[in-house]
Parts: structure tokens; sequence; C-alpha cells
């Protein structure tokens, strides 16, 4: 594992396959495909950032690299990817074997160009979209987070505020005298001329008899756009103003009603607002939300509380009458703000359901950040709120604007990718027309991206079997580039490439190669996504006999056995925790929506989607310590025998952290025993567990849900449904001392004893 790590920790790459199966026909055989899981903006500290622009190949544009061939004596570079000559220019002309330009140190695969001249003249805007109709506590919350946040922004950025419930109030920031609002009908869709007519935008300067209206360099004052966005330093007590004087939605609803509650039009305006005044700029729309839409474009359910919010068993039968309208309009928000170049972020506070499963194709393509909680004043909205604006050691590393290209070698097509991006559908040469995700392209729009951000890249491997292919070319070398044009938040434009050389092998001895590259962890992690990717886009898709049948054949591809013999099965040590990963998959968030709305399932999913390997791989299969008087903190197998009297054990599944004491540690710690200078060991081992929390809760984005609770307690079926069912109701008669689960689900054992049985038929 610590090899595939250093490769991660060199280039931020991930790759199921290592030493990649290089014909079709081997390729298909190896049943997941080749892929890539890619952090375009990890901070690897070793690479330096060069203050000159790139050097590029003249036929495929490709970056010069360490893997290019120099010819120093006639300065020339081959490309090697598309193999053209290049001319070094003028400026290279002293390079020599003992004087490399930093782009060819071997050890410079991944580099940072930064263009002196090119910086972004807007700085960050930030729109806040907030929700009245919900109670006045939630209010104050909200308003006390709003505040704190308009406080954390950098000086120069611009600020605006549009409240919405019946109606939308779009806030004049930039007036402040008396308050003033510009009120749009919530039940319409408004149009981009209606907005900038109704905002008074053309009163002072006639509107432009053509072209189209974006920005201070297009047809609007500077002076017009102040009045709506202003700069932090300039608004905060505006701001401050409006939000302590900010109600509930004042229009009244029965009590068999919802509330009248906009969220489709408030988004459409904020993003034709920000389309007219800041276009192509770093801006972001962050909406907070209490509750469904209920009216106009993007209502989820109608207003009667007779009628419930869709469920999964809806959605599988088509019988949601509002979903696919929503979807639709979300879409085309989300095409809108990908042409813009802008970003939305959603943070869900309510306990029922508000429209994350339509909301989410615009979240994801424009790269936003999403957060869902109970209420606005649960520590999971207010801690992750407040890590999107802090600087430091935590801070998230917001950048915007970000273009994403791949290269490869001629051999290889790009099926697409999973991941919050936009297809910019540049169709060549080398994208597939089989398509997974965003395809049909080899360049992406990502206009909202973090330090976290990963990108699952999905590849196709074209090359055919031959006699030649066989003996393996001289060059069986297949190559990789992934070029990242971002606006880095100091405002300038950077350029980051990663290149990577990987080996190919074909024909009947590649086996154990194969096996020698495999990467289990970064494999799970692309079945993760790929299964979640199915179930959402085919129709009657079996998530879980697809999974099987994957695993089946890759057992027995490249498991060691005879011929149905279960018991001779073993699988070497790179795949040896592969169907352990499978096993909890299958019993996932990801993959069992019993139990879980489809708000919350899309939010799972949109959160396996831009995480990295070891993220994925813990919110796949949770990690279990253990604390007790006998040893120091321990890893357990994630079992129901983990369970004892005498032990703490720390749940770590991603989006939740559980501390969980035994009944013994319960009934000592209810009788105060910590708290007595001479049991001062008892107090440490209470303390251990619940300090290894904090330190997960402070570098987790978002923040997950801290559950501290007793054995036989309501609260301990957060652990409880992620062990593994080893002793059940039904098992043999377990010691009277352990742990048993009231479950009908098969246990581990059971699932591996299927597994060896059908592998080796």
């Amino acid at each position: 594992m610590t090899e595939f790590l250093d490769l991660e920790t060199q280039d931020g790459v991930r790759m199921p396959w290592n030493v990649i199966p290089g014909t079709k026909q081997s390729s298909s055989s190896s049943i997941i495909p080749v892929s890539t899981i890619y952090t375009p903006l990890k901070p690897l500290p070793s690479i330096p950032t060069l203050p000159y622009t790139p050097l590029r190949c003249r036929t495929c544009r490709s970056v010069l690299n360490p893997f290019c061939i120099v010819d120093f004596a006639s300065k020339i570079w081959i490309c090697p990817f598309c193999l053209t000559r290049n001319h070094f220019p003028p400026h290279y002309y002293s390079i020599s074997d003992d004087n490399l330009p930093a782009e060819l140190f071997p050890q410079y695969t991944t580099i940072e160009y930064e263009s002196p001249t090119e910086k972004s003249t807007v700085p960050p805007v930030f729109l806040f979209v907030v929700d009245t109709c919900v109670i006045e506590e939630e209010i104050g919350y909200l308003k006390s987070s709003v505040s704190q946040a308009v406080g954390l922004l950098p000086e120069n950025s611009l600020v605006g505020l549009i409240t919405f419930g019946t109606y939308v109030c779009v806030h004049e920031l930039g007036f402040g005298q008396v308050p003033k609002v510009y009120v749009f009908n919530g039940y319409k869709e408004v149009t981009k001329d209606q907005i900038m007519e109704q905002m008074g935008f053309f009163v002072k300067r006639p509107r432009p008899a053509t072209g189209v209206i974006a920005g201070v360099r297009d047809g609007l004052s500077q002076e017009s756009i102040s009045r709506f966005l202003l700069p932090a330093s300039e608004c905060e007590f505006a701001m401050n103003s409006i939000l302590e004087e900010l109600q509930k939605d004042p229009w009244p609803f029965s009590s068999d009603q919802r509330a009248t509650r906009c969220t489709g039009t408030a988004l459409s305006v904020a993003a034709h607002l920000l389309g007219a005044c800041v276009p192509g700029s770093g801006a972001r729309i962050m909406a907070f939300t209490g509750g469904p839409t209920t009216e106009g474009p993007g209502a989820i359910i109608g207003k009667n509380l007779s009628e419930p919010v869709r469920s999964h068993k809806d959605l599988d039968k088509d019988s949601a009458p509002y979903y696919h309208k929503a979807v639709k309009f979300y879409e085309g928000l989300a095409k809108q703000l990908v042409h813009q170049g802008h970003v939305l972020d959603l943070f869900a506070c309510a306990l029922d359901q508000v429209g994350v499963a339509e909301l989410k194709v615009a979240v994801e393509r424009t790269g936003g950040l999403v957060v869902l909680a109970e209420s606005f004043g649960h520590s999971v909205f207010k801690d992750s709120f407040k890590r999107v604006f802090q600087s430091g050691d935590y801070d998230l590393g917001l950048s915007s604007n970000g273009i994403f290209e791949v290269n490869c070698s001629k051999d290889i097509r790009v099926q697409g990718i999973i991941g919050p991006c936009a297809s910019l559908e540049k169709k060549g040469p080398l994208s597939s027309e089989t398509v997974i995700g965003q395809g049909n392209t080899t360049a992406w729009k990502m206009c909202g991206l973090d330090k976290a951000t990963s990108l699952c890249l999905v590849f196709e491997i074209v090359k055919k079997d031959s006699p030649e292919a066989i003996d393996q070319s001289a060059n069986s070398q297949f190559y990789f580039q992934f070029l990242t044009y971002y606006q880095h938040s100091s405002g300038q434009m950077r350029l980051r490439t990663t290149t990577l050389s990987r080996r190919w092998v074909s024909g009947p001895g590649s086996i154990q190669d194969l096996i020698s590259g495999f990467d289990q962890e970064a494999a799970a992690a692309v079945l993760a996504r790929l299964v979640s990717f199915k179930m959402e886009t085919e129709a009657e898709f079996d998530p879980i006999r697809w999974l099987d049948k994957s695993l089946i054949h890759l057992c027995s591809r490249f498991g060691d056995y005879q011929k149905d013999s279960p018991s001779s099965f073993s699988l070497s040590p790179r795949f040896s925790i592969f169907p352990q990963f499978i096993f909890h998959l299958r019993r996932s968030q990801f993959v069992q929506v019993f139990n879980n709305s489809p708000d919350e399932t899309a939010y799972f999913r949109m959160i396996l989607n831009r995480e990295n390997v070891a993220n994925s791989v813990v919110m796949i299969q949770p990690s279990l310590i253990s604390y007790s008087f006998h040893s120091t903190p321990e890893p357990a197998l994630l079992d129901v025998s983990a369970i004892a009297a005498d032990r703490i054990l720390l749940l770590d599944s991603y989006f939740t952290i559980v501390v969980f004491h035994g009944s013994s540690i319960a009934q000592w710690r209810k009788a105060g025993y910590h708290n007595q200078p001479d049991h001062a060991m008892f107090a440490q081992l209470l303390q251990a567990p619940q300090d290894d929390a904090n330190a997960i809760l402070k570098e987790r984005f978002p923040a997950p849900r801290l559950v501290i609770c007793d054995q036989h307690g309501s609260q301990a079926r957060f652990l409880l449904a992620k062990l593994n069912p080893s002793a059940t109701y039904n098992s043999d008669m377990p010691a009277p001392e352990r742990e048993i689960l009231f479950t009908d689900d098969v246990s581990f054992e059971t699932f591996l004893d299927h597994l060896q049985r059908l592998a080796v038929q």
C-alpha cells in the first residue's frame, strides 16, 4: 500500500491498476476499468511554482514534461503523446544535461506555472441567498452565522444579499440611508432582461442596442453594480442592519399547509444578477434553505401537508409528479452558472426534505459545497459554515474558474469524469463513444474547486490484441497528462500540470504483473462512484447483483485455486481486503437506500463524488478504534465481537463519529468515578476517544455529526448498523456476555464462503 501512497504524495493520483491491462480484451476482462482518482489542487510540499508560461507541443498542445526525449545538441524535444519534434525557443538555448529547466527534472512530474501578467481584476464575490420561511429561532441562528461570515471575508471581496419566501427580495446594500428592496414574484420565472429593467440598471446610462450585457466591460456602470455588490469592508454595517431586522416571511398559511417557498426563483434571480454584474469572475451563490420548495419553478411538492414529499419508492415507480420538471429546471440553471463561471453552494437545514436530490445537478456541475443538517443551530452546519471562511491550517483553499484538460497516449480514450465538473463538449480523437459521467469531451469546466476536490477519470483501452502487442513493443508505457488552469485564492491565474507514465502488459503471462500493481483502496473508491452513477442513470439497475458479479469475475480471474475446490481458493495480499470493501459497500448508504430519503442519498453521493481515496474508503468501510485499560488505543475489527463491557469504541463512518461506551464503562461514568482523584486512569480513558474525535471534527468538511452513546442505549444503533453481524439472534447459542445483533443480514464469513464457491466454478 505504501508505494501507492507515495505516488499520491508526489502527484495527487491513485489508480486501481498501476500496471495497465494493455489491450481492449484484457482491460474488459479485468472488470474494474482503467481509471484514476486525481486531486488537482492537492497541497504538495515539494512542487515548485514557475514564474513563466509553459512550453507546449505544437501538435497536441501537451506541456513539456520529464518524459519528453530531449536532444540537447539540436535543441529539440519529442512529445511522448504524439511523437512530434518541437524546437526549444531561444530563451531555452542554454539547456544541457547539467542545466535543466525545472519542468524536465525527473522528480517534478507535477509542477505549477504562474503567469505574472494574468491576474483577475474582479475580487471574489459572495451572494447570500437566505430563506425566511423558517421559525424565528432558526432565523436567529442563520442571522448570526451570516453576519459572522461577512466579518471573516477578505476585505476586498464583494457581498450581496437576497432573501426569499413567498417573494424574492434583492437588497440594495449601496444605499445606506434607507433600506431599499427590489421584490420579484416567486411564482413566475424571471428573465435577465426583466431583472435589469426592474432594478434600474439603465436609469443613468442607456441600454446598449446590441450585444450581451455583461459587467462593466459590456454596458453596465460600476455605480449600478455597487448598489447590489459591495466590498465587505464597506457593507458590513448595512448588512448587519438588514440582518438584525430580518423577520420570518410575513405571508400567512393555514396549519394544514406548507409555507410558500420559492427557492428556484430566488436562485434564478441570483444567477441572473451575477451574470449581469460579474460574469466570468470567481463568484459563489451561497443558498440557505430550511424547507421544501413549494412555489414557482423547481418546486418539489405542493402546499398541502396531506401530500407527502417524494420517497425513493415514488422515484422508482415514477410517481413523483414534480421531480422531473424540477430537475430539468435545475439542469438549465446549472448550464447558465457553468457558462458564467459561477458556483452554487447549498446549506440545507431542516427535519423534512428540502429538494437536495433535485438541486444536486446544479451544485455538482458548478463544483459547489453542500451541507445537510437538521437545524441552522446544529454543530454540523455551524462548524462547516465557519470552515468555508477560515484561513490558516484548516482552510479549504477555495479556488475558482477552473478548466481541466486531459491528454493521453493514442491507444487510450477518455470515457468521462464522475465528480464535480461540467463537460465543455470539446470532442476530439481522445474522447470515447461510451460516456460515463461528464463525457464526450477532453476538457471540463470546474467553476469551484478546493484542496480536497477529487475527480474520478474513467478510460477505455482501444489497443487491439495483435502478435506484436503480445511481445510488448519497445515502448510499453502509457502516458497521461492532466492540466488544471485555475484562479488561485490570491486572484492569480495558475496552471498545474501532472504527467504520469504507467507500464502496460498483455498476453498470457501478464496476470502477476497486473496483481503487483493493483491498488484495492482505489478500486473500491472507483466502484463506489460507478455503482452510485449507475443507480442514478440506469433504469431497473440492480446494484447488489452488479457488485456481486464484478467481485466473482475478479476473484475467478485473479484468485489462486484448483477448479471446483473452494477450500483451495486464496487471494494475493494485493487483493485480500477487496472482498471486505465490497461486502461493506453493499451494506453502505450509497447502495442501500432503505431508511434514507432521496435528499440524504443525494447528499452522501455528492460527498463521495468529490472526496479522495482515503476518505471514500472510510465512507465505505468505517474505521473502528478500541480503548481499554489493558492496552493502548488499537484498531478493532468492524465486527459485533469488538463490543465489550469494559471497552470504549470510536467509530468513524465519515458522516458520523460515534463514541460508544461499553456497559461497565457507562456504569462507572454514571457513578462519577472519573471525578475521583484515585481514578485518574479512568478519567484519561474517557477523555482519549473524545480527543481523537475532536481532532477528526476539526479537519473534516462537512463537519460530521458526533454521537456519544452507551451499550444498549437507543443511539447505539449508529454503531450497530455498521458492524459485521457475525453473531445474530439466529446464530448458535452465543456466550451470555457477548453482544448479538437482531438482523437477517448475512455475515462476512457467509459472504466469503459463497464467494469462494462461485469463484472456483
